[in-house]
């Protein structure tokens, strides 16, 4: 069981199904029993997820003061996950809205509110019994970063779709990242070219691309190389939203344990795998032995 420090983005999110994309005009539809909301957000998804894998998981965000968040400290508290560093300093909590289809193609609408001007009380000693510190690319973890890396723990974080090696907003997030994810849906072709100048711009040791249903790739700087994996599926796929992380916490939970970071992503791309079989970002994941039972 590793001990997780997890600081990121929590929100109140509504996933509706739509017939197609793109969508086309029509005044009113009635999916029954398809319009959902629940508690979600980068930080909530990762939290829910290694806990359900069975770490120790703390959560550091931010909330308003208004319905929202109280159900998100019930939401927390029923899982399990504490609301100690959940800090109601917001004027309102964040919320999203996420469209899917049927291909489990979606479209997000992400109203973050006031949480990029917002500031989070980070201490010395909120880090100091961690094995691993993940810090989501939100502004308010940027000095975060700068005390775990002082403290010497691991520091993952996940800058999403990047297209610029010199990108001006994750440029801090990358530069102190030891373990970096990404997706491949701004990089094009020549993912492994990309990966390669990344890991020797920011020294990183491990990246993951996610690549959807390509399935992933990973880069090792002890090796200087660029290993490729295919995709997986194990059920028919609902709903992506929140597949990449998925595979973000899924692989922080096996390379947490030791696991070789080869070995680690295949089983985080079966933990994605069977996550995108419910709908709902924060909804879906499965327990450790469940997952073994998967790849038996």
């Amino acid at each position: 069981m590793g001990r997780i420090l997890v600081s990121g983005l929590v929100n109140i999110e509504t996933t509706a199904p739509v017939r197609q994309f793109p969508i086309p005009y029509y005044p009113i539809d009635y999916p029954f029993f398809g319009v959902n909301t629940a508690a979600s957000g980068v930080g909530l998804n990762l939290a829910l997820a290694l806990r359900t894998l069975g770490d120790e998981v703390t959560l550091c965000s931010l909330a308003g003061s208004d319905f929202p968040a109280e159900y998100l400290r019930r939401e927390l508290q029923t899982a399990g996950i504490g609301t100690d560093g959940l800090l109601s300093c917001l004027r309102q909590t964040p919320n999203s809205v996420v469209l899917y289809d049927a291909e489990g193609k979606r479209q997000i609408y992400c109203d973050l509110k006031d949480i990029q001007e917002a500031s989070y009380p980070f201490s010395e000693a909120l880090v100091a019994d961690v094995d691993l510190v993940a810090a989501c690319n939100i502004n308010f973890n940027r000095p975060l970063l700068h005390l775990a890396k002082a403290a010497g723990k691991p520091i993952a974080t996940d800058v999403h779709v990047l297209s610029d090696l010199h990108d001006g907003y994750n440029r801090e997030f990358m530069a102190c990242a030891d373990l970096l994810f990404l997706s491949d849906k701004a990089i094009g072709g020549e993912y492994e070219s990309f990966l390669t100048a990344l890991g020797q711009l920011y020294g990183n040791e491990i990246i993951v691309l996610g690549r959807g249903s390509r399935g992933a790739a990973l880069y090792l700087r002890q090796t200087g190389q660029v290993y490729s994996l295919p995709a997986v599926q194990v059920g028919p796929v609902v709903n992506t939203a929140g597949a990449g992380d998925a595979l973000f916490s899924g692989f922080l939970h096996y390379y947490a344990k030791g696991m070789p970071p080869l070995e680690a992503l295949a089983l985080a791309q079966l933990f994605a795998a069977a996550k995108i079989r419910v709908s709902g970002a924060a909804k879906g994941f499965v327990t450790e032995e469940a997952l073994e039972a998967l790849r038996r």
